[in-house]
C-alpha cells in the first residue's frame, strides 16, 4: 500500500510516473485523466462550499455531490482535450503535449476507443449528479453545467476551438471562478447573491496564470500549427508581463474586497505567500533555463510549474483563510 501512495503522490506532483515503478489501477488513470490538475477544481469547490457557509441553511450533502460532478466534470476535459488535440493533428509525438507527461493515447496507457468510451461513461455519471442536483435545487443548476461544458468541450473541438482564437484564456478564468465557485455555492446554499460572483475572481486570477504559463512554455509549437494561444498573439514579453501582473492582482483583489467587508480579515492569510509570490516574479523576469534544472518535475514545461506552484500554495491559504472567517467572523465594513 505504501508503494501504491508513492505512485499516486507522484503523479499528482509531476504528471508522471517512474519507469522502475509498476503501474497500477488507479495510477494508470490518474495519468489518463490528469489528474495532477484536479487541486485547481477541488480548490474552487471548496471556496464555492466555504463561502456558503456563510448562508442561512448550507447543505452539505449537496456540497459533497456538486465537489464530486466537479471533479467527473474536469477528468472529461481532460480526456476530451487530449482526444481532440490528437484527431486535430495537434498532439504527436514530438509535440510539447507527450514530452512533459504521457499521452493517454500515445504511450499506451488506453486505446482510442477506449478513450471514448471512457468520455462517455465520466459524462454519464456526471449527468447523474446534474439531474440530483437539478432536482434539489431547480433550473440554475443545468444552466452552470451547461455552460461549463460549452467551454470545456469547445476549447479544442471544431468548430470554435476556443484555444486557438485566444480565448481559452478567457474560458478558464470564467469556468474555474464565476461558474465552478459560483455554482457549487448554488447547490450547497439554494441562492447565489452578487457578493459571490465578485468574490470568485481573486482564484479565478490565479488560474488562469496558469494556462497562460502553459501556454508560454508552448508558444513556439502553437505558432507553428497556428494555434493562437493568448501568448502566440501577444508575443512573449507581453504575455510574461501579463501574466506577472496576473498574479498581482490576485492580491490587490483580495486586499480590496477585505477593505470593503466582502471578504473577512482573515483572508488577508495569503499575504503570507507573497516570498513565492517574489521568487515567481523573479523567474518570470529571466530567460527559461536552456536545459532540465536537476529535479525539475515536468521539464520542457516551465514557467507553467511556477505559476501552478503559487497558484496551490496561495490558493490554499485563500481557501484558510475564508475557513476561518466562516468560524470567527471579522469583517471591516
Amino acid at each position: 500500500m505504501a508503494s501504491l501512495v508513492q505512485n499516486w503522490i507522484e503523479i499528482v506532483r509531476t504528471q508522471n510516473l517512474s519507469s522502475d515503478r509498476r503501474m497500477d489501477l488507479v495510477s494508470r488513470w490518474m495519468l489518463i485523466t490528469r489528474a495532477s490538475v484536479f487541486p485547481m477544481t477541488l480548490t474552487s469547490a471548496a471556496i464555492g462550499g466555504v463561502l456558503a457557509a456563510r448562508s442561512s441553511d448550507p447543505d452539505w450533502v449537496y456540497f459533497f455531490v456538486a465537489l464530486v460532478g466537479l471533479v467527473l466534470a474536469h477528468a472529461a476535459n481532460n480526456m476530451i482535450n487530449d482526444y481532440f488535440d490528437l484527431e486535430g493533428g495537434v498532439d504527436h509525438d514530438e509535440y510539447v503535449r507527450t514530452q512533459y507527461a504521457p499521452h493517454p493515447i500515445l504511450s499506451d496507457l488506453i486505446s482510442k476507443s477506449g478513450l471514448i468510451l471512457a468520455i462517455a461513461v465520466v459524462n454519464l455519471l456526471d449527468l447523474a449528479v446534474l439531474l440530483y442536483l437539478t432536482e434539489a435545487r431547480g433550473w440554475p443548476v443545468p444552466t452552470f453545467a451547461l455552460l461549463g461544458l460549452f467551454i470545456s468541450v469547445f476549447y479544442v473541438a471544431p468548430p470554435l476551438k476556443l484555444k486557438h482564437r485566444g480565448m481559452g484564456e478567457p474560458g478558464v478564468f470564467v469556468v474555474w471562478g464565476p461558474l465552478m465557485i459560483g455554482g457549487t455555492y448554488y447547490a450547497t446554499a439554494g441562492n447565489l447573491p452578487t457578493w459571490v460572483w465578485v468574490a470568485s475572481l481573486p482564484y479565478a486570477v490565479l488560474v488562469a496564470t496558469v494556462l497562460v504559463g502553459k501556454h508560454l512554455d508552448k508558444l513556439e509549437a502553437d505558432a507553428a500549427k497556428n494555434i493562437r494561444t493568448l501568448p502566440v498573439i501577444l508575443g512573449s514579453e507581453r504575455a510574461l508581463f501579463l501574466n506577472q501582473a496576473l498574479m498581482l492582482l490576485f492580491f490587490v483583489l483580495v486586499l480590496v474586497l477585505v477593505l470593503d467587508g466582502t471578504l473577512g480579515v482573515a483572508c488577508l492569510l495569503v499575504f503570507l505567500a507573497v516570498p513565492n509570490l517574489l521568487k515567481v516574479l523573479r523567474v518570470y523576469s529571466r530567460p527559461r533555463p536552456d536545459t532540465r534544472p536537476d529535479g525539475f518535475p515536468i521539464w520542457p514545461l516551465w514557467y507553467v510549474a511556477w505559476a501552478f506552484s503559487l497558484t496551490r500554495l496561495s490558493g490554499a491559504l485563500f481557501v484558510l483563510g475564508l475557513l476561518i472567517d466562516a468560524i470567527y467572523p471579522y469583517h471591516l465594513a
